[in-house]
């Protein structure tokens, strides 16, 4: 069997199927079926190819299941339904129409409550096979499911939307933070030196096959998220903490500026990795594990990169929209409000709370903004500045915005709001 696995790609295609079950039938985040060990009985080269499968399929679900309606009678059950659009995907981005039928047909098979589709799997996609490539270079991306899509145009308009489902459906590159001089960095890996200081790769390589990775010279970070800090100014020698510091991006870039960090998070595991980080970069950080609610004592800088709905991050998480509904977003915009008030009661005179969050929607940025400024008098957002920040990303509060179809022709960037909090 691993023989014919092997030759057929049966291994990673199953795989992706299980990861797809996770997302749409148990309604799993991709990080967390891969850290329960999904992927994990498979050698390295499958399970790379495993996750890009699940992902592909998800960035591209809406335009595979217009593609498929002409060919279906009734909606098989899921597990068929995944196979084809599976399939559905390979296909129509070139991959070859024998191993991929074979393979969806073998799969479909071998199941107890699938194999009597077996027959419907080989003919529909050897109509795809015919036709569908054609067909899906003359479709539409795929559209962002209606409870998302929704609220999305209300806050930004249909025609923005639009724009940032074409970046949501486009590859997505690779941007990296220098610990020292970004530019010498772009030259020494081959990438485009981005206005706001990133470094951004195209096409995205084996991480840890770049040069400077083994010598700690640059961490993965989006561009976006990596502007939070930049915009927080000259922080040498400041007293730093970042309230939820995992995976440790801003904690590394404010500990390479020359602040003193204090790094919180609540989560062991994730934690281990802003250690892990730090340890491979030779950054200097206290590394603490707690509830930021519990935190206490005055900072220079308080960092709060708060939790959210994580909207802004679909074009490198396409499983979100899928995995959750909206159902937890009104606590999680309550926890932000108090985190907001419990940050503001650790700044020392003169110092600058930084707020943000990875989400497209204004009810977790510009919304807590305005609404922590009428709460606290003599509250103000303080201008900030950094390179490569454009007019147009300035918000009426004094925020910056963020969206991904911003930088459209370079990538796009991730979703992301941020604000500076004075007070006074």
């Amino acid at each position: 069997m691993a023989r014919g696995q092997n030759l057929t790609g049966l291994a990673p295609r199953k795989a992706a199927l299980g990861l797809l079950t996770g997302v749409l039938s148990e309604a799993r985040l991709l990080p967390e079926l891969i850290g329960d060990g999904a992927v994990a009985h498979l050698p390295p080269e499958d399970r790379a190819r495993a996750q890009r499968l699940a992902l592909e399929t998800l960035r591209h679900l809406d335009r595979a299941d217009r593609l498929l309606k002409p060919h279906l009678q009734k909606n098989p059950p899921l597990a068929v339904r995944n196979a084809l659009r599976l399939g559905t995907v390979e296909l129509c981005q070139g991959a070859a129409a024998h191993g991929v039928v074979n393979a969806m047909v073998d799969l479909v098979a071998s199941g107890k409550r699938t194999r009597n589709y077996k027959g419907l799997v080989n003919a529909v996609l050897r109509k795809v096979a015919d036709g569908g490539p054609e067909s899906w270079a003359a479709s539409s991306v795929s559209k962002m499911p209606n409870w998302l899509r929704q609220p999305m145009v209300a806050a930004w308009s249909r025609k923005t939307v639009e724009e940032i489902e074409a970046v949501h459906a486009a590859s997505v590159p690779l941007d990296l933070t220098a610990k020292g001089d970004p530019e010498a960095l772009a030259e020494r890996v081959g990438g485009t030196l981005l206005p706001t200081g990133s470094v951004r790769l195209a096409h995205v390589p084996q991480v840890s096959a770049l040069p400077g990775y083994e010598a700690g010279e640059w961490w993965v970070q989006d561009a976006a998220a990596s502007l939070p800090v930049r915009l927080l100014g000259d922080v040498t020698g400041k007293r730093a903490i970042d309230l939820c510091a995992a995976p440790g991006g801003k904690t590394m870039q404010l500990a390479a500026a020359g602040a003193q960090v204090t790094a919180i998070d609540d989560n062991a595991a994730r934690m281990a990795r802003v250690t892990e980080n730090l340890a491979r970069t030779g950054l200097a950080a206290e590394t603490v594990v707690s509830d930021a609610f519990d935190v206490n004592g005055h900072y220079d800088i308080v960092l709060l990169d708060a939790p959210c709905s994580a909207t802004g991050t679909i074009r490198r998480h396409p499983d979100l929209p899928y995995a959750k509904d909206g159902s937890d977003f009104g606590a999680l915009m309550e926890q932000q409000t108090q985190m907001i008030d419990h940050a503001l009661g650790l700044l020392a005179p003169g110092g600058r709370l930084m707020f943000c969050t990875c989400s497209l929607l204004p009810d977790e940025g510009e919304v807590q903004i305005e609404e922590a400024l009428a709460r606290h008098k003599g509250l103000k957002v303080a201008p900030v500045n950094a390179p490569g920040i454009e007019d147009a990303w300035r918000t009426e509060e004094g925020g910056v915005r963020l969206r991904p179809d911003i930088w459209a022709a370079r990538g796009g960037v991730d979703g992301f709001y941020m604000a500076c909090l004075v007070k006074a």
